[in-house]
């Protein structure tokens, strides 16, 4: 935060980036707001957004729930999303979230009893329904926000914790602000991928750029260790929206968890290529030892500790997925075998990556 005045061109990129990609014209609809004026919807929707920015009414003192009994409820709840998202129109409901996959906001106290958070309470976990993909970054060792999965009805969902949130001493919910990368970089939520259909996408550069003079350019290693993680478990979706930024009190920075890990490799609807390109190649398949030399040299890293780096990720990586997938099927099954599919990609990714660490590319 500084003085002064911050011009619409900062601005609203920023702001964009906080509604989600999906289902705008359908919010518009209910709130009889038009789909593109974003300080219109988060006058209703943003009082329970990314990081610490409430906009709306300020809300009162105290913690404001509307409790889910039981899973028919919740199950309900679920298959209504696609047509109200964020429960959008329900009394006291103001929350939006970023990104294209249906979501909402919930509040799990310490019973385990999922609410929904009104009158700008603050959630504190992300309900994702009927999610099939698999992240091994925990088990690798790297930060990633905690998920556990539960079951109403018919529908599975991921109960995900969220990171820009905090107990304060006196059990209060605290806000913690965050923004993703290319909120950071001034640029509208359609130029997360370096390839917009409006030019000026974000490049890798430009991240680890933003890191080191934003935040700091120790946390470039981290950066690199997500983004060697998301090449190797076939993510073809780790844009710059899916890397944010905690920041604390006194400006202290550092980058957030991990989320939104996906194995796009098993979805054949799904494009397979890089969302931002490692030495001008957009396809994980061609790259090889001379090519993270290269983006390291464009980054600012050692060409040899981030070569080194990416062998034994690609290692940890193909060792963590049977164990992850054995752990996951004992909780829910397998019945599409969908876990056992995702395995097989993310080795044979690692595999490939690793065997062209050590055969000269032209």
């Amino acid at each position: 935060m500084r003085s002064g005045t911050v011009g619409a061109d900062r601005l609203l990129p920023w702001l964009a980036n906080l509604l989600p990609e999906t289902h705008l014209a359908e919010i518009g609809q209910r709130l009889k707001v038009s789909p593109q004026d974003i300080v219109g919807l988060l006058g209703h929707i943003g009082r329970d957004t990314a990081g610490a920015l409430s906009i709306g009414e300020p809300r009162k003192a105290g913690v404001s729930l509307e409790p889910i009994l039981d899973k028919v409820t919740l199950e309900r709840i679920l298959n209504e999303l696609p047509a109200k998202p964020f429960l959008v129109g329900e009394r006291g409901v103001s929350m939006s979230l970023a990104g294209v996959q249906e979501k909402l906001p919930v509040f799990v106290d310490g019973d385990r009893i999922i609410s929904i958070p009104v009158d700008g309470t603050p959630s504190t976990q992300i309900i994702k329904p009927d999610n099939a993909r698999l992240a091994l970054a925990r088990a690798c060792g790297l930060e990633a926000a905690e998920a556990s999965i539960g079951v109403a009805g018919k529908r599975r969902y991921l109960l995900v914790k969220r990171d820009d949130r905090f107990a304060a001493p006196q059990g209060e919910i605290r806000r913690l602000h965050q923004e993703d990368l290319c909120q950071l970089k001034g640029h509208f939520p359609l130029q997360k991928y370096e390839r917009s259909s409006t030019g000026g996408g974000v490049t890798l550069k430009m991240m680890f750029d933003a890191v080191s003079d934003l935040v700091s350019p120790g946390e470039r290693v981290k950066l690199l260790d997500a983004m060697i993680s998301n090449v190797l478990i076939c993510n073809s979706d780790s844009h710059a929206k899916n890397y944010s930024i905690l920041i604390g009190a006194a400006g202290s920075a550092k980058i957030a968890p991990l989320y939104d890990l996906m194995c796009a490799a098993v979805y054949r609807q799904v494009d397979q290529s890089l969302p931002q390109g490692i030495a001008g190649r957009f396809i994980a398949a061609d790259l090889g030892r001379r090519d993270w030399q290269a983006v390291a040299e464009e980054i600012g890293l050692s060409c040899a500790s981030t070569v080194r780096r990416v062998g034994e990720l690609s290692a940890v990586v193909a060792d963590a997925c049977e164990d992850v997938t054995k752990r996951t099927s004992e909780i829910v099954g397998d019945p599409t075998r969908i876990l056992e599919r995702v395995t097989h990609q993310i080795q044979k990714r690692c595999r490939r990556i690793q065997r062209h660490l050590y055969v000269a590319r032209s």
